[in-house]
């Protein structure tokens, strides 16, 4: 099973992460321009490494997935902060028919008090549009490697994860979570550690919601 793991200078965790990845799951890192030798860390580890320029979460998650070739794909951040041991419990419902898209449900105190008031908040759109019922829009999931595909993201930063669970839901997906810890990070987040990153971050999931409620709108009566 493929495993894309979106990277941007994270030499620090990556062996700590590759060393920890579960038999028969397959590291794909996305190197989304880094600077730090995260491509060449990860590729000492054995991994198959892809090279995405274009910066942005939603681009280098897209690049793994084009390269992907396992029937069900699984995605995590490659920051020390999920463990990939924990990825069969998003991996094993999909792989046996059970669910089309689970989600790994952080918990723990590691996640920043305003990122967790912004997930329930996202969580509670995802259930007034779409009715699926998660309590975290996290980035470890997995899901059928050809549906995603055909669901035709467009966000190419931060708003793909939004973007996938409000596409799949609306596409009548079975989209289910599962408890996974949440551990401190290693090095600093791009999207929740900087004032940049947070607002970037806040456009790319309004433009998402925005783009649902028209789409809502629009749906014949």
């Amino acid at each position: 099973m493929d495993v894309v793991l979106p990277v941007l200078d994270e030499a620090a965790a990556i062996p700590w992460v590759l060393d920890r990845m579960p038999a028969g799951y397959r590291a794909i890192v996305v190197d989304n321009g880094s600077t730090d030798g995260s491509a060449e860390a990860a590729a000492a580890r054995g991994a198959t490494v892809v090279s995405e320029p274009r910066r942005g979460f939603g681009a280098a998650c897209f690049a793994g997935l084009t390269a992907a070739t396992s029937p069900v794909v699984c995605f995590m951040d490659c920051d020390a902060s999920l463990d990939p041991g924990d990825l069969p419990l998003v991996a094993d419902p999909v792989a046996a028919g059970e669910a089309d898209l689970v989600l790994g449900a952080r918990r723990g105190g590691a996640m920043p008090p305003h990122a967790r008031l912004a997930n329930r908040y996202l969580a509670r759109r995802v259930a007034a549009y779409t009715g699926a019922r998660v309590s975290d829009i996290g980035p470890m999931r997995a899901a059928p490697r050809n549906a995603l595909l055909g669901l035709g993201l467009i966000d190419r930063r931060s708003g793909w994860p939004l973007e996938m669970v409000l596409r799949a839901g609306r596409a009548g997906w079975r989209i289910t979570e599962r408890p996974v810890p949440y551990r401190q990070r290693t090095g600093r987040s791009k999207v929740t550690g900087t004032v940049g990153g947070t607002a970037r971050a806040v456009l790319d999931m309004r433009r998402r919601l925005a783009e649902t409620r028209r789409l809502i709108r629009e749906e014949p009566r």
